[in-house]
């Protein structure tokens, strides 16, 4: 089933529409079918920051499905690059693993404990269950499959033809200050410590050649080429390991074209209308923008490609795909719904930075996302905020499992939290917070997020351990007005119920926050907004009752609290 979406005359403010628009439009003008594209090296973790990568081609192809047009999103697996460093953060991976160096990505062992064959196909795996379970469909394709099979055969010998004009177009680009900055070839070879390997865009001898073999010997890419000839292809090497040879370009199959050649290559090979990219790849002097001037050598135009900012995590600005800790979007979905990671990404233009985090500030999020729900029941959201929900729950194929039943993430957290694993616990306390839930499984997926981050994310300062006994001292020393609070809070008064004919979020709501207002002869219920002295002592009043019972000074919103403990524990613990 698929997810209803606004047509894009009703989406003014719709990024993901307006680029639609550009791109079907751009489609048209080269007379191809547009096709939209990502590049992702499984050189480690697929994470939350490279999926911007592959969120922002597949919203607008989604869009275009949407229409009822016809349009292909492709990935690419640069699994055919180097692996150009030994990764810290995997497990059971130390610099032994230097060996690997200068190989490709699919000849390198997977990790150790992994089912897959190579370190390109562990992670490469890793990142496809991410987006199955996002609902992204694309056509993938293996850069070493595409290389091995010969199918890039015509394409590198018409590059070593035309290896002058390259040369002649890059040299233009070679002393701006940002030219290596997204340079995959030069990084790769730094990285590695080696001086053997060629210069980013294959200089770095008498000649230029745009093509780098890997060695049949050692398998490695520190090689160097001696000579080629156009007419026979013959073309011969050096490696570092020692190993020369001469081989038939024609029929050679191990190697590949140097970055900034090869990127332009497969845009034409492939017929590329869009693929945005980001902030390194749009400097002057990057891949990129040399990209403009190269392609046309391949009789392709540069894809539109607009540039989209960094995605964070924990604060940070940019993340290294080679770390083995940072998150990817397969742990993501452990403590938050498809929709919700979705919706992060379609809700901001692609020149938005933000980050993705997985602490407290995750239940500001489900705050905002449930904000959301209600102005779609209500008919008040904006046209931009209801295409972005459409594209948060589902595709134009599917629609991703939603929890039928909101509850807010950070009440099902408090619940999970104070029930201390009891399940008949947790039921006692969702009801009494929601009556209306009946069966717990009207919260999934949403509960079983919020146990999993609680167990994993919760900060520790934020966990809830009810006391066992009372603080006598503490209650020793009580003033009389704050004796008085909490007799008004237990025993009512001056319009405020006993406690326990207050046994609801609403009522414990009431009961809170009436105190300090009939302490100061005003109705329970009176409304004193603004009013800076009743919110200091508001404040005074919940921060002696955290302490009390949970010996902090601050804790869940006290109603919930209140409905964990129960009256009688409470009464134990404020008056023993």
């Amino acid at each position: 089933m698929s997810s209803p979406t606004p047509t894009p005359t009703d989406v003014r403010d719709d990024w993901v529409s307006r680029l639609a628009d550009e791109v079907i439009a751009e489609a048209e003008r080269r007379g191809t079918p547009p096709v939209v594209a990502s590049g992702l090296s499984p050189s480690g973790v697929i994470h939350l920051g490279n999926f911007r990568e592959v969120m922002s081609p597949h919203l607008v192809s989604d869009e275009i499905r949407r229409r009822g047009l016809e349009v292909e999103h492709i990935i690419s697996w640069d699994d055919y690059d180097r692996f150009r460093k030994v990764p810290k953060g995997i497990e059971g991976v130390d610099e032994s693993w230097a060996e690997h160096i200068g190989k490709p990505l699919t000849a390198v062992p997977a990790p150790p404990g992994s089912p897959h064959e190579s370190w390109a196909a562990h992670f490469r795996a890793q990142a496809e269950e991410g987006f199955a379970a996002l609902g992204i469909r694309y056509r993938g394709i293996s850069q070493t499959e595409q290389y091995t099979s010969g199918a890039y055969t015509e394409q590198i010998l018409a590059a070593m033809r035309m290896r002058r004009e390259i040369d002649a177009i890059l040299a233009r680009f070679r002393t701006l200050p940002a030219a290596k900055d997204d340079d995959e070839e030069l990084q790769k070879a730094l990285e590695a410590g080696s001086g053997a390997a060629s210069e980013d865009d294959g200089s770095g001898g008498a000649e230029y050649y745009p093509y780098k073999p890997y060695c049949t010997a050692c398998g490695t890419d520190l090689t160097t080429i001696t000579a080629y000839d156009d007419e026979t292809t013959e073309l011969s090497y050096s490696c570092a390991c020692g190993h020369a040879e001469t081989v038939l370009l024609r029929e050679h199959r191990s190697g590949k074209l140097v970055w900034k050649v090869d990127w332009p290559m497969r845009w034409a090979y492939e017929r590329v209308v869009f693929e945005p990219s980001g902030v390194d790849h749009q400097s002057p002097g990057s891949s990129f923008q040399v990209g403009l001037e190269l392609a046309p050598l391949f009789g392709w135009e540069r894809p539109y490609g607009p540039m989209y900012a960094f995605v964070g995590f924990g604060g940070a600005a940019k993340m290294s795909s080679s770390r083995g800790g940072a998150p990817a979007p397969i742990d993501a979905l452990q403590v938050m719904e498809g929709p919700v990671l979705r919706w992060q990404y379609a809700r901001r233009r692609m020149n938005q930075s933000f980050d993705v985090a997985f602490g407290s500030e995750l239940q500001r999020l489900y705050d905002e996302w449930d904000a959301l729900a209600r102005k779609l029941e209500a008919g008040t959201a904006g046209a931009a905020e209801v295409a972005a929900h459409a594209r948060a729950i589902g595709t134009a194929d599917e629609t991703l499992e939603s929890t039928p039943h909101r509850v807010a993430f950070r009440t099902l957290a408090s619940l999970v939290d104070l029930s201390t694993g009891d399940p008949a616990q947790l039921v006692r306390l969702v009801r009494q917070v929601d009556a209306s839930v009946g069966d717990l499984g009207t919260l999934q997926p949403r509960l079983g997020r919020v146990e999993t981050w609680v167990a994993t994310q919760m900060p520790a300062e934020e966990r809830t351990v009810v006391r066992d006994e009372p603080d006598r001292e503490a209650l020793t020393a009580l003033e009389p007005g704050q004796r008085g609070a909490i007799d008004l809070l237990l025993d009512g008064g001056g319009g405020l119920p006993p406690i326990g004919d207050a046994w609801t979020i609403e009522g414990l709501t009431n009961q809170v926050y009436g105190v300090v207002k009939v302490q100061r002869g005003l109705e329970p219920t009176a409304i004193v907004k603004g009013d800076k002295e009743i919110a200091a002592e508001q404040r005074a009043f919940f921060t002696l009752l955290y302490r009390l019972l949970v010996d902090r000074d601050a804790g869940p919103r006290l109603p919930t609290l209140l409905l964990a403990i129960g009256e009688e524990r409470l009464r134990a613990l404020l008056r023993p």
